[in-house]
């Protein structure tokens, strides 16, 4: 039985530098290819046997291109390259980055003298800390690929995008919809999910669960002790602390951005409806409330873009974070540049 201190020293997987640590390294590949495997739905004729770790610099190729550094990249015997993306924060922009990576990706295998033909498959793997499917779907995996949008058949096997949101994974934990005795993929993404810095919290049952099935697993077996091992190293705690407090501090920065537009918007609704009761008791009160909520409202949502145009934040990102369409916040941004100039 592990005491607390050791439970609490337990690095969170999400953690793209502790992930890194255990999944990423060579002499743990064989980890790797049984987790991929199981995530892919890998089986027979179709399973991962290899794979080699690959250079994780995207360099660009013309000055002025954006350069992108990537968590895990690997090859497979079937010659797909893979990319596993770890994301502990929501920067609400993961499936166009995902987009970015899958084509940076695919334009790369072209090397000169090479035709089309021999493009090869790259597939794209994001672990999010968060939901990013919310309307859409309750399941905690989903796979994208190219169909045809009437009768659903494969157009092509060279784009595989997944998403694993661990938070629907935990939820479904607690509703009792796992069972990770039978499901592979299941006991490897609770593996990830056992500790949750994010709410300091370490999920005995998850562990005990897994310490239960590793018993007659041993590569999971494998993975939980080095896991345990590399938690227990001071050097790697240090750094694994580092990256967690510059994780932590994005956390933060992200919350009180959220309490800022939260506050301003409650603001400008209370200004609209103080406005409204007023006219209301000039024109009808009923009327004039309504006017006034939606002009306070207005108002509100004006001051949040404002403020987000002024810290540089780009239309698409506003659109994303807030209820107001791109067109609306275009609109806004052109009518700042017309009063003060074009913004930075």
């Amino acid at each position: 039985m592990q005491t607390k201190q050791q439970l609490d020293r337990l690095m969170d997987l999400k953690v793209d530098f502790a992930f890194k640590q255990l999944f990423g390294r060579e002499e743990n590949k064989h980890i790797t290819i049984i987790f991929l495997n199981a995530l892919l739905k890998r089986s027979d004729e179709d399973r991962i046997l290899d794979i080699s770790f690959e250079n994780i610099e995207i360099l660009p190729e013309h000055e002025g291109d954006k350069q992108a550094r990537l968590d895990i990249l690997a090859r497979t015997n079937r010659n797909e390259r893979v990319n596993i993306e770890i994301q502990f924060t929501n920067k609400y922009d993961m499936i166009k980055r995902s987009l970015y990576y899958w084509a940076t990706l695919y334009r790369k295998s072209m090397k000169a003298g090479k035709g089309y033909t021999e493009l090869q498959p790259v597939i794209v793997i994001n672990i999010l800390n968060f939901n990013l499917l919310k309307k859409e779907t309750n399941r905690f995996h989903s796979q994208f690929c190219l169909l045809e949008e009437d009768e659903k058949f494969l157009l092509t096997d060279l784009m595989e995008m997944h998403f694993v949101e661990m938070p629907k994974l935990l939820k479904s934990w607690r509703d009792k919809q796992l069972n990770p005795s039978d499901d592979v993929l299941a006991r490897w993404l609770l593996l990830l999910g056992t500790v949750d810095r994010k709410n300091n919290e370490v999920y005995k049952d998850i562990l005990k669960k897994l310490e239960e099935i590793a018993m007659s697993d041993p590569v999971l077996n494998e993975a939980m002790h080095n896991w345990k091992e590399l938690s227990a190293d001071q050097e790697k705690q240090q750094q694994y602390e580092s990256r967690m407090k510059v994780v932590m501090d994005e956390l933060a920065a992200q919350r009180e951005a959220e309490l800022r537009m939260e506050a301003s918007l409650k603001e400008g609704m209370e200004k609209g409806i103080e406005e409204g009761m007023k006219k209301g008791m000039e024109k009808g009160i009923e009327k004039g409330i309504e006017k006034g909520i939606e002009k306070g409202i207005e108002k509100g949502k004006a001051e949040i873009v404002n403020a987000m145009l002024s810290k540089g934040i780009s239309v698409e990102e506003i659109a994303n974070l807030t209820d107001v369409t791109i067109d609306e916040v275009a609109k806004l941004k052109s009518g700042r540049e017309n009063k003060q100039g074009p913004i930075s």
